[in-house]
């Protein structure tokens, strides 16, 4: 409580009307304070105690703000203002605005407001030091709402020092009330003008400006998976992140197994970084400059302070769904004080987008090319024809597709130009483009992460945006038509044309639960997190080639022998991929280890087989540096693949470091949901080889629970499959190398293409042979192959044999799903 005068009680209690300290208000203290500055003292009140560091501050009250509108009579002066406003004639709520704006600014504050301010502002001073340096928060009493996020709407001052400088900003941020995109959004979402209140916080600053900060939240924002928490960091102050000046770097943590003592770092990301805000000198608050290409090229947090801010996260989510009794994700900002080098949370709201969708409906988009899907199954049998090269890529928010033409704004005094259904592209957005980000049909920036301002609008709007794009406002030109597609994963793509695309919906509710186990094949890890929604019972087939091919793209020998590497233009290229990494083998166990460990983390605690690399010669020749260690073979299909590599001199080393990551996914990460299984296994003493490799390299079967499973894709995997039930845990048939091997068909040959069928009666006895062996020796045995996917009376032929399980491509779960439900219904 701030006193300004002793003289009566009377006056004391109308100074408590007009500033509360954080400490004094909590959760329930909104409609007095907003819902900034009750989150604020909410945290410091109970997340303290626990660890949370939270910076103090004060705050002016809504009955301050109410005070002052009403001591100036400026209420009547406002509502004849608004008389006729109109919010979708840009023209007139600007003027409107503008009027509203300068009406506020040009009344002076009550002189009991100014002493109140004035005075907490001194003993602010007097805790830390002469002229405090505060950030100044508008906080409206209608703000941070579960179902309603009024973040942005109001303005912030950062560095504002003196009393004097505190007024002026406690000032502004009054008259802030009445910005544009305000105006425009509380119309929108139909709240009365006159019925919320401005507060304003004042809190210390963090010399974030000396070291980094960033937004995260507890829950995925794209797909709203709730068990990962999603941080994204620059340096300096967290505006440029806020709004989106910036391509922040990217962590994901998977919550579950942190809150048991694990590292689960399931994905990062490296960000551009271009700009930090640092203070300014001169007679402005704060200034951009540039980062130094040294700082670009690292991550802005390492390991311990990423899993400290997650930690947090938690602490925050779960405390404030306790106190709202109901499941609550949270919208955070934090910093890092460059003096100090203390984490410091800065604001926690509610998430808006996420938490309001309802569950029991999975929609999902798709682009078609003569009614094929356009590359984004997961099958290892192409069904898509050649995927358009896209005109600009870049973050993808949100899962769905739009299209239509282009509009170019790159000065904001422009926007009253857009057209409702034009697609926006624009260097980046701030809140004053709001009134027509409603309008668009998706949005497409240079700048900006996955919680930068165009992120979350376009989440909150539910439209489709392309952000981080780089180059964006020069390839593309208004009036041109594209699709924007933000379907395929987590990179968005820009097309060219108004491709064609369909959109499924599919009720979740009353879907039948079937004896046999539908899991599903993942290639993609960028993937995971949505596909997990599917009703599924784990993943039969996560594919390390994906990774591999996709994510890492370097021969894992490359990086073993990167100085004897031949290739001077190789190893340049290797060098610069690797540019973050003294040690380069450590760049292939990273990536893989985050690949898998997302896949793992998406379906956690549901089993996720791992297939080890089953890359054929000439296809591990086409990674960076992989010809110079690679043989030249007659038929690769037939040859140096799969556990043949394994415990080859040629390949040991590099199985060694497929090992280092799936042992780092289940004993860093604590994702023990991970089997590890082994393809193209000729015979079990060859097996009993790989296990001796992996118990070299830390994964013993049978310690930590680990089981090892074996492709059963060989005729001699049939055959001797009771020799196998010796050595592994489990079977996974592979109907599309066993359909090969036992017709005598190569798969990729087109002149043969047509004997090439599953359910060939040879292959079909085959499948039948193993699945009673695998029963009789009480091993688990599924399939992982296409023929599920593609024949429903295959999987029918499948539930009668009892297999244990079938793994689908995604695109296929619910629709076999419902047939083998039928056929069991029928057994």
């Amino acid at each position: 409580m701030v006193t300004v005068s002793q003289n009566t009680l009377a006056q004391s209690s109308k100074e408590r009307s007009l500033i509360l300290w954080f400490d004094e208000v909590g959760i329930a203290d909104i409609p007095l304070v907003g819902g900034k500055n009750a989150s604020l003292g909410e945290m410091i009140q109970q997340l303290t105690p626990q660890g949370v560091k939270v910076p103090t501050g004060f705050a002016t009250t809504a009955y301050a703000y109410r005070y002052f509108i009403k001591s100036a009579g400026l209420e009547a002066k406002l509502r004849e203002l608004f008389r006729d406003l109109d919010v979708e004639d840009i023209k007139n709520l600007r003027l409107r605005g503008k009027k509203a704006r300068s009406l506020l600014i040009h009344t002076p504050f009550p002189v009991e407001l100014r002493d109140a301010i004035a005075t907490a502002y001194e003993s602010l001073c007097e805790k830390y030091n002469t002229d405090t340096d505060v950030a100044v928060r508008s906080s409206a009493t209608a703000e941070d709402l579960p179902d309603a996020s009024f973040a942005g709407q109001q303005e912030t001052y950062l560095n504002v020092v003196g009393v004097e400088g505190v007024l002026a900003a406690c000032h502004k941020c009054f008259a802030s009330l009445f910005t544009d995109r305000a105006i425009s959004y509380r119309q929108t979402k139909g709240f009365d003008h006159f019925s919320i209140a401005l507060t304003v916080g004042v809190q210390k600053m963090v010399r974030s400006d000396l070291a980094t900060s960033g937004v995260m939240f507890s829950i995925d924002t794209e797909t709203g998976f709730k068990d990962a928490a999603l941080i994204t960091a620059a340096y300096g102050l967290g505006e440029n992140v806020v709004q989106g000046s910036v391509n922040p770097d990217e962590y994901c943590v998977f919550k579950p197994t942190l809150k048991t003592g694990f590292r689960p770092i399931i994905d990062k990301k490296l960000g551009s970084k271009e700009l930090k805000m640092i203070y300014d000198d001169g007679s402005k608050f704060t200034k951009n400059v540039s980062v130094s290409t040294a700082d670009k090229r690292k991550f802005a947090l390492n390991d311990d302070e990423i899993l400290q801010l997650a930690h947090w996260a938690c602490l925050i989510e779960d405390h404030y769904s306790q106190t709202h009794g109901i499941y609550t994700p949270m919208d955070i900002e934090w910093a890092k004080d460059g003096i100090t080098n203390e984490l410091f949370i800065v604001q926690a709201r509610p998430e808006t987008v996420q938490s309001q969708k309802t569950g029991n409906i999975l929609r999902s988009y798709r682009l078609l090319l003569g009614n094929k899907e356009w590359g984004i199954g997961n099958g290892e049998k192409s069904h898509s024809l050649s995927t358009p090269k896209p005109l600009v890529t870049g973050r993808a928010i949100g899962e769905a597709i739009s299209q239509g033409k282009v509009h170019l704004i790159l000065d904001i005094r422009k926007i009253e130009q857009f057209q409702p259904g034009d697609v926006l592209v624009t260097e980046r957005t701030d809140p004053d483009w709001e009134p027509i980000m409603k309008r668009a049909s998706a949005i497409v920036t240079n700048a900006g992460g996955r919680t930068c301002h165009a992120a979350i609008i376009a989440r909150e709007l539910g439209v489709p945006a392309i952000v981080g794009c780089g180059n964006a406002t020069d390839v593309l030109k208004t009036g041109q038509e594209v699709t924007i597609s933000c379907a395929e994963g987590e990179e968005g793509k820009a097309y060219a044309g108004l491709l064609p695309f369909e959109v499924q919906e599919v009720p979740l509710e009353d879907l039948p639960r079937t004896r046999t186990q539908i899991l599903m094949n993942v290639g993609n890890p960028q993937e995971a997190l949505s596909l997990s929604a599917i009703p599924n019972d784990g993943v039969g087939l996560a594919r390390t080639e994906f990774i591999i091919a996709n994510q890492i793209q370097i021969h894992p020998m490359a990086l073993i022998h990167f100085d004897e590497l031949k290739d001077e233009f190789v190893k340049a290229k290797v060098a610069n991929i690797t540019a973050l990494y003294e040690k380069k083998p450590q760049y292939f166990v990273d990536k893989l280890a985050q690949g898998i460990g997302r896949i793992a983390a998406a379906f956690y605690p549901k089993s996720v087989i791992v297939r080890m690399s089953d890359f054929k010669s000439n296809e591990y020749a086409n990674l960076l540096g992989g010809r110079q260690f690679e043989p030249d073979e007659e038929n690769p299909m037939l040859g140096w693949r799969g556990a043949a590599r394994y415990y080859d001199e040629g390949y040991r080393e590099a199985f060694a470091l497929e090992c280092e990551a799936i042992k780092r996914v289940r004993q860093e990460m604590g994702l023990t949901n991970v089997i590890p299984m082994i393809p193209f296994c000729r015979t079990p003493d060859e097996g009993r080889l790989v296990l001796a490799e992996m118990t070299k390299n830390g994964l013993q079967q049978g310690v930590n629970n680990l089981q090892v499973y074996v492709m059963c894709e060989l005729p001699s995997n049939v055959i001797m499959a009771e020799e196998f039930a010796d050595v592994f845990d489990g079977f996974s048939i592979g109907s599309n190398d066993l359909t090969q091997l036992t017709l005598g068909v190569d798969r990729d040959s087109a002149l043969v293409a047509r004997l090439f069928d599953e359910r060939s009666p040879a292959v079909k006895q085959m499948v039948k042979m193993v699945i009673k062996t695998a029963k009789k020796r009480n091993r688990k045995i599924g399939i992982c192959g296409q023929a599920p996917s593609d024949y429903p009376e295959f999987a029918q032929f499948l539930v009668e044999q009892e297999i244990d399980s079938i793994s689908l491509n995604p695109d296929s779960v619910l629709k076999t799903m419902l047939e083998i439900a039928k056929v069991e219904q029928q057994t």
